[in-house]
């Protein structure tokens, strides 16, 4: 993983824009341009791709530590020469405002499963007998872990509505009972056909022929 793919994850999963990572790096008092960031952006394949250095990432993290929390009284980080990956999550965890529990949790939502020893021991300095190396599966995991929280993925659910939109959930949301009496015609406007035979009215006075009985069997 490169520090490419880490500016593009960071910057994509706070929905940076351009000029706003300008002002984070401003943040740790370096100056870049838009036209910088762009060209850091780019993917790999691109021949106008550059790589971002150790440096220039470091003091990116920095300003993003200033950008989340605020800048602290006194002297400022100055940025590290030689960034790892270590340094990497630790300034993102400085940044978020984590604590190992968190980290851990996080990781969990992936799929990846860490003990809190094991996290700490990427925190640890590096001459420490426990000090362990973050590698980069692990940074993938942890920068896949903050965009599935920080970064939620579109659903028709959460696009705004207008308002013919929201009358017509309105309108659909009617108790079954209340719709249905509602589509039912009243009994008194229903429609009569003028021609049908009334049960009512007087019975027809045409006359019927009636025979007896002796009548028939003659």
């Amino acid at each position: 993983m490169t520090n490419n793919d880490v500016l593009r994850r960071i910057r994509y999963t706070f929905n940076l824009r351009d000029e706003k990572v300008v002002a984070i790096f401003a943040h740790a008092n370096c100056k870049v341009s838009e036209e910088q960031v762009q060209n850091w952006l780019k993917k790999d394949d691109d021949a106008e791709m550059v790589e971002i250095i150790d440096v220039e990432l470091a003091s990116f993290l920095n300003g993003f530590i200033i950008e989340k929390r605020g800048k602290r009284d006194g002297a400022q980080q100055k940025p590290e020469k030689t960034l790892t990956k270590n340094l990497m999550l630790m300034k993102l965890k400085i940044a978020l405002q984590l604590q190992n529990e968190d980290i851990v949790d996080l990781l969990a939502t992936t799929g990846f499963t860490l003990g809190k020893s094991e996290l700490t021991a990427f925190f640890r300095k590096p001459d420490h007998k426990n000090y362990r190396h973050c590698k980069s599966q692990f940074l993938r995991n942890f920068l896949q872990a903050l965009q599935d929280k920080h970064r939620k993925p579109y659903t028709p659910k959460n696009k705004p509505k207008n308002k013919q939109e929201s009358e017509n959930d309105e309108l659909s949301e009617e108790p079954v009972s209340n719709a249905y009496k509602s589509a039912t015609p009243n009994a008194s406007k229903l429609y009569v056909n003028p021609n049908a035979s009334n049960k009512s009215e007087k019975k027809s006075s045409r006359k019927v022929l009636k025979l007896k009985p002796e009548d028939i069997y003659k």
